[in-house]
């Protein structure tokens, strides 16, 4: 779940099955009943046809804590870009950065830092097809030094320019959960 309508969505489930969710957050659920295996089975194949599946091992929930904490970071705080990212998931997380590290690259195949990339690029893109901000705003706003290095990570990862995308007329953006 990486967004209020996810978990909504997710939640209305949870309770058409006939369960009662006590806490949601992006990505977890807390139950007040225990599921038994078949309850299980049937709820994940409730939430498949949405898109979700139930992750039950440990190293997957973190996977999925981490990429929650980046999504939560990039799409729905302000002030929080501006941090050390090593740091704010490793405090959030409660385990060293370099084993989070390890573990995230391992099972995604890519860095914590390019998924971060690539979260900062799509809210670069909305803020773009928004047309609210100048490009040096937006810079300021996702923690950039300068508008050139936003420029150049823009580009490397979409081959054009912020410029040139914002004068795009059809906008080819990435939904959280594709990333």
């Amino acid at each position: 779940m990486v967004c209020s309508r996810c978990i909504m969505v997710v939640k209305d489930n949870i309770e058409q099955a006939g369960f009662h969710p006590l806490q949601m957050e992006l990505g977890e659920v807390e139950l007040q009943e225990e599921l038994d295996k078949d309850q299980l089975q049937h709820l994940d194949h409730q939430l498949k046809q949405f898109g979700f599946e139930l992750i039950d091992d440990r190293k997957s929930r973190m996977i999925e804590k981490i990429k929650n904490i980046i999504v939560e970071l990039v799409h729905h705080s302000d002030e929080a870009v501006h941090t050390n990212l090593s740091d704010y998931i490793a405090s959030k997380i409660h385990q060293e950065y370099n084993y989070i590290s390890n573990l995230f690259s391992e099972i995604e195949g890519i860095t914590i830092e390019k998924y971060f990339i690539a979260q900062k690029v799509e809210k670069i893109k909305e803020l773009l097809v928004y047309d609210e901000l100048s490009i040096s705003e937006i810079a300021d706003k996702m923690g950039y030094s300068s508008v050139a290095y936003l420029s150049n990570q823009f580009k490397k990862h979409t081959g054009l320019t912020p410029s040139f995308y914002k004068s795009m007329k059809e906008h080819k953006r990435k939904s959280i959960a594709e990333l």
